[in-house]
């Protein structure tokens, strides 16, 4: 079975929106809420949409939606606790 291929007219509908959403990014626009919704309609209506994107389209869609949510990704390990020296004296007897 093979999977549709995405019409030229979506991909291009969705890569002039990235484009605008990169320069709405870049000038600071408070609300791009209805833009970030349009993209996401296009690309449920067509999800293969997303396979021809590349992956600076990729990267302006995460950009827009970290703006709109106002969060963070974070890329770094979590530190392991370090148990104090007390803790590891502690012996069955002491419980």
């Amino acid at each position: 079975m093979t999977t549709p291929k995405p019409t030229t007219s979506q991909a291009f509908e969705v890569q002039e929106k990235l484009a605008q959403l990169e320069s709405m990014l870049a000038a600071k626009v408070p609300n791009i809420s209805t833009l970030l919704r349009d993209i996401h309609r296009t690309l449920k209506t067509d999800p293969d949409v997303v396979t021809i994107l590349s992956d600076e389209e990729c990267s302006i869609l995460v950009r827009g939606l970290k703006h709109q949510t106002n969060t963070s990704i974070s890329t770094g390990a979590i530190k392991k606790a370090k148990t104090s020296k007390a803790m590891s004296k502690i012996t069955v007897d002491d419980l």
